[in-house]
């Protein structure tokens, strides 16, 4: 008996061994063409892996004041140059002693957010409200002030990563309902309506989201009195959520074609109208199935947000650029190639973050909808 648990124990542990082998054996080289094919990526993988440590961590500098400390021979990743502008890479020029009321509105939106993707979680409902509805106050109050005792901050002083969020997060805001309404007018029954929706999608998908940003920044004012002013961010803002309203208006309108004739015919045998049969049976559905397609608009819009730089905005992207640029105390070789990959790398964090929560909820609503 006390030798049969050990070599039980080392029997499961060869077994598994041998199943994690045959698994990578199947889904590697499950042929001879395709085994070459893996060695060739495998091969190509490690070899941008090398290179990059290498120029991340075995050449890269990480201390310095300036860029002579990136003008060496054969230097790496300059780091101090990240260091010594992430203020400016995170916040613009926004006043530091400010700073306190943009960590707040992060927090707010944090506190909103987080709980929609916890599964016991009460009140999403309200949740979801107070994101729709309160905290876009709340946010403008505390980032512009202007009230409740705070300074005003002008929006040319938005900058880095926050001006980038918050474009992407009033373009997502604002377009996910507005899109919903065209997908419903382009199948609308009533002409004018559904001409009125497919002349609006097919006119902003056919030109690119640089026009769109020129009409708002440089046409518009044209049109108005002389003694009226809009924003410059306000007109990229609103240019950036009606861009991406009519593609995500496509996306919804995929997931209502997508719902059997049954489900309208169901509802309709209830004795439900249209806005309560589309509200609480056919759009909760459809939005359901095109969630992929839902999140994929939502993360081409947060790269997007990059763009407005043609306009005089300096989101991440602008700020990196400007800094490489104009600062000639950070002028070396790495310089530039460092700070496009911390922006790249900030980027890709937040996609890949949008990615898995939509998989995570995608998931979470499959599973409740199998009876």
């Amino acid at each position: 008996m006390s030798m049969a648990g050990p070599a039980n124990i080392a029997g499961e542990g060869r077994g598994t061994t041998r199943g994690v082998v045959r698994r990578i054996r199947d889904a590697l080289f499950p042929s001879v063409g395709q085994a070459f094919a893996s060695l060739i990526l495998i091969a190509l993988a490690g070899y941008v892996a090398i290179a990059f440590l290498d120029w991340a961590l075995v050449r890269a500098v990480f201390t310095g004041s300036d860029g002579s400390a990136c003008r060496v021979p054969d230097a790496g990743a300059c780091w101090p140059f990240i260091r010594h502008k992430l203020q400016l890479f995170l916040y613009g020029r926004y006043p530091e002693a400010e700073l306190w009321r943009v960590h707040l509105t992060y927090l707010l939106a944090l506190a909103g957010l987080v709980p929609l993707f916890v599964p016991r979680a009460p009140h999403k409902a309200a949740l979801l409200a107070f994101l729709l509805l309160v905290f876009p106050v709340l946010a403008f109050v505390l980032l512009y002030g202007g009230a409740l005792g705070l300074a005003v901050v002008p929006t040319d002083q938005w900058g880095g990563l926050l001006l980038t969020l918050v474009i992407a997060s009033f373009g997502i805001a604002a377009s996910f309902p507005l899109g919903i309404l065209l997908a419903l007018g382009r199948r609308s029954e009533l002409p004018f309506v559904r001409w009125t929706a497919t002349a609006y999608i097919e006119l902003v998908r056919g030109v690119p989201l640089v026009t769109v940003l020129f009409m708002a920044s440089v046409m518009l004012p044209l049109f108005l009195p002389l003694d009226v002013t809009i924003d410059k961010l306000l007109r990229a803002l609103v240019g950036v959520a009606l861009f991406s309203a009519a593609y995500l208006a496509e996306v919804v309108r995929g997931g209502l074609q997508a719902i059997p004739r049954g489900q309208h015919e169901a509802a309709d045998a209830l004795g439900l109208g249209y806005w309560r049969k589309t509200g609480l049976v056919i759009l909760p559905q459809a939005i359901r199935l095109v969630i992929p397609g839902i999140v994929n608009s939502f993360i081409s819009l947060f790269k997007d947000t990059s763009l407005v730089l043609i306009i005089g905005l300096f989101d991440l992207i602008g700020i990196v650029e400007q800094s490489v640029q104009a600062d000639a105390k950070w002028s070396s070789p790495q310089t530039a190639a460092t700070g496009y990959f911390f922006a790249g790398a900030v980027f890709w964090l937040f996609c890949f973050a949008m990615s898995r929560a939509s998989s995570s909820l995608e998931g979470k609503l499959q599973k409740r909808a199998v009876p």
